[in-house]
């Protein structure tokens, strides 16, 4: 069969799941004391560094991409790409604007007030690839719940490819990028980390790469704030019998053809369904340009897994926390309950994968490699710092001071005590007296 199926029994399950899982360590492979030699190297010669990295792997020094050229590429744009690209925008806008957290203030009691600050990052920088890899839809999804998150300053940072994508470009101008520099790789991450010349240092650092790139955003964690660390694609579709096996096939070969790391999962109560889909998986491949890239990430990562219950295919779900999650059922809604961990959940046959990835909305940056357990999606929250806001009057903190000081003494630490006690010392004096 093209996708290699076993009956759930404990244990076969559990050693193709813990297969799958285990790609993306091996996709990082040992490439991180290179990217640390540039990382340092940037961090203490700036931009001298930056310039002979970027003639080494890009061909040329770092540039400002004008405003000009934005626009020049805008209008260069196929009308129909460009309104779908408007489309996509505004939907991505919506819906991050209906999540945006606001600053708030509590009065718990007489003189207590208690609050929060909420604001965007001052500066951020997103990577975007370049080559074939070159993505406007990512432009879109990182950029713009920056936008609406009030960030003040977003750098776009992308490779100076001798055509530079004119849909890139177009993306960027269409999500409000402030400042464009041609420059890609690594030495793109430590410019932003460290600041280098003309290419300021930034808050957080959001945006997909390569296992270079990825290697030096785990690096500039810590100097700056980054989103994620991406693994390889993947999806996971629970079916029943009810099913298209033609639409669950296609949804699962749209991320197989990412690349040879990608992982394909269903999960099913029905043998006849999986087998039904092994078959329209085989014959919809063959007619993508993609095939080979499918053949491999399909042989090596993709399963169909039969269990007795779809409930059982929402523990299963569970334990991979899954980057994609369909649930094409009879009654999809009914499992939501059930599903905990998922970087993005797709109800219904009308709610394919790539629904999320262009155009409904929510943002299709997303945790992999089971990190959904504890990550979640890209949104205005990714963009946002919150700062506590406390006030209280005189006789607000008279009511805690003893609690305090009590506490305080218990850890012995006599001058956070006496911070307190010194604002009623008068009151302790006169009582004395």
């Amino acid at each position: 069969m093209f996708l290699k199926t076993v009956v759930a029994d404990g244990r076969a399950e559990t050693a193709l799941l813990r297969e799958m899982q285990a790609r993306a360590a091996g996709a990082r492979g040992d490439i991180e004391q290179t990217v640390r030699t540039i990382m340092d190297d940037v961090r203490a010669r700036g931009l001298d560094a930056v310039n002979e990295y970027a003639e080494k792997f890009d061909g040329q020094k770092p540039y400002l991409v004008g405003r000009e050229l934005l626009e020049q590429a805008y209008s260069a744009c196929d009308p129909q790409l460009l309104a779908a690209l408007e489309k996509a925008a505004a939907n991505i806008r919506d819906y991050h604007e209906q999540m945006l957290v606001k600053s708030w203030e509590w009065n718990r009691s007489a003189g207590e007030t208690l609050g929060q600050t909420v604001r965007g990052l001052s500066r951020v920088g997103l990577y975007v690839p370049g080559g074939t890899a070159a993505y406007p839809s990512s432009v879109l999804m990182n950029a713009i719940p920056a936008k609406v998150a009030g960030v003040a300053e977003l750098i776009m940072v992308t490779p100076p490819t001798e055509n530079m994508s004119k849909e890139v470009l177009a993306a960027a101008k269409i999500a409000g990028v402030d400042t464009v520099v041609a420059v890609g790789g690594v030495q793109a991450i430590a410019a932003l980390t460290y600041g280098a010349g003309f290419i300021p240092q930034v808050d957080k650092i959001v945006g997909p790469g390569n296992a270079y790139v990825a290697a030096a955003k785990k690096i500039a964690f810590g100097t700056v704030d980054i989103d994620m660390i991406a693994g390889p694609s993947e999806v996971l579709v629970i079916a029943d019998h009810t099913a298209n096996p033609t639409y669950v096939a296609a949804d699962l070969l749209s991320q197989a053809e990412h690349d040879k790391l990608a992982s394909a999962v269903l999960l099913t109560d029905s043998m006849a369904q999986a087998q039904a889909v092994s078959c329209e998986m085989e014959r919809q491949a063959r007619e993508l340009p993609r095939f080979e890239i499918v053949k491999e990430s399909v042989g090596n990562y993709g399963c169909a897994i039969v269990v007795e219950e779809l409930t059982d295919a929402c523990r299963l779900a569970d334990l991979v926390a899954p980057e994609h999650l369909e649930v094409v059922t009879a009654a999809p809604r009914e499992l939501l309950p059930h599903l905990h961990n998922a970087g993005a959940i797709f109800l219904g046959q009308y709610a394919p994968e790539p629904l999320g990835d262009y155009m409904a909305g929510p943002c299709h940056v997303l945790p992999t490699s089971g990190t959904a357990r504890f990550f979640s999606p890209l949104s205005t929250d990714t963009f946002l710092k919150k700062t506590s806001v406390i006030e209280y009057t005189r006789d607000a903190l008279a009511a805690y001071a003893d609690d305090i000081v009590a506490l305080a003494e218990a850890e012995h630490l006599n001058a956070h005590a006496n911070s307190i006690a010194v604002r009623f010392q008068e009151d302790a004096d006169d009582a004395q007296g």
